[in-house]
């Protein structure tokens, strides 16, 4: 049997299973995956890159973002599709992240001077605990331009599968993936940047 045949087989095996059993393989995975990344220096990425290139055989370029709902800090949910209309910057961190906590005042200052644009950032945490999230913004301090978002059910790891912290994914108004960046370093806030205003057309 080739490995093509074997893939397809457990394929159809997965899908033959219940939704309970679906559920709890997913959450397995997904805590697997995440305590991994927060023991692993390499999953949370120094080096920067933005490109037309999917992501770690997640959601890529070209395809609609998937439908994910967080949970507002400030309260309340929030879906991905609610921001139809708008050019968003969906940025996947992780307060255990080095780069990350780099990265999100850098965020900040973008979500403020782009936000009159029709740009929204969203900065969507995979913290497995949301204290983690609440201590991190506390010891940041100051008022967000951004969204700050906390994944509980696990969605991002999910569908977007990031294979480093952070990633952030330039959505443009229709919905569709345009741009993806891995890992993060100062020298590429300019490219995201130029990525949003040009999806947003200026």
């Amino acid at each position: 049997m080739t490995a093509r045949r074997r893939v397809s087989d457990g394929g159809r095996r997965l899908r033959g299973a219940t939704r309970g059993g679906r559920l709890v393989l997913v959450k397995l995975a997904m805590s697997a995956m995440l305590a991994t990344l927060a023991t692993v220096g390499g999953a949370c990425a120094t080096g920067g890159g933005t490109g037309a290139r999917g992501s770690g055989g997640g959601q890529g370029v070209g395809r609609v973002a998937p439908e994910i709902v967080v949970d507002r800090v400030s309260g309340g949910d929030l879906a991905l599709s609610s921001l139809r209309g708008k050019v968003v910057l969906l940025d996947v961190w992780a307060s255990w992240c080095g780069p990350c906590k780099q990265e999100l005042p850098v965020l900040n200052d973008m979500a403020r001077r782009l936000k009159s644009a029709g740009i929204e950032v969203l900065a969507v945490s995979v913290d497995q605990e949301r204290g983690n999230v609440d201590k991190f913004l506390r010891a940041q301090g100051g008022h967000w331009a951004l969204t700050v978002a906390h994944d509980p059910r696990g969605e991002i790891a999910e569908l977007l599968q990031p294979d480093k912290m952070p990633t952030s994914y330039v959505v443009d108004r229709a919905g569709i993936v345009r741009y993806v960046n891995t890992g993060f370093v100062p020298e590429d806030a300019p490219t995201i940047e130029h990525r949003l205003r040009e999806v947003a057309g200026q």
